[in-house]
């Protein structure tokens, strides 16, 4: 019982003398201190890059809008034009200027609806790697 005594009061020690000094202390805490820092700043960057990644998105999604609304305002116009009341006018109600004659074609083979098959290439976002990605986000000018 008294080797016990004795081992737990030089393992209270050698904590009190060797491990729990001030210099000890201060070096744990500054630790810590870098530590938190560190995790906080690493925290703080990533939530940058999220909404950096967001303000993106949303302005592509206003210049889309603002596009779409430019070609409505352009169809409206057109709409409204005299070209376009013509066009309607001769379409359906089978209207026609004077001296004109109407010659009515048959509808269109599926080997003619096939032939200038118009196909939309849309352009693609360039895509970037982790590394430029990073490097856009910390160097904006990059």
């Amino acid at each position: 019982m008294n080797k016990i005594k004795t081992f737990f009061r030089r393992i209270r020690f050698r904590l009190k003398h060797d491990f729990l000094t001030v210099e000890n202390m201060i070096l744990i805490f500054a630790i810590a201190l870098c530590a938190v820092w560190t995790y906080q700043s690493v925290v703080a960057m990533s939530r940058n890059w999220e909404l950096s990644e967001r303000l993106a998105a949303e302005r592509k999604e206003l210049d889309l809008a603002k596009v779409e609304v430019e070609t409505m305002e352009f169809e409206n116009e057109y709409y409204k034009s005299d070209e376009y009341q013509e066009i309607l006018a001769r379409k359906y109600l089978d209207k026609m200027t004077s001296g004109e004659q109407m010659v009515v074609m048959p509808e269109n083979t599926e080997e003619a609806k096939n032939r200038f098959n118009n196909t939309v290439v849309l352009a693609k976002e360039k895509e970037y790697s982790n590394f430029d990605k990073w490097m856009m986000f910390l160097f904006p000018g990059h």
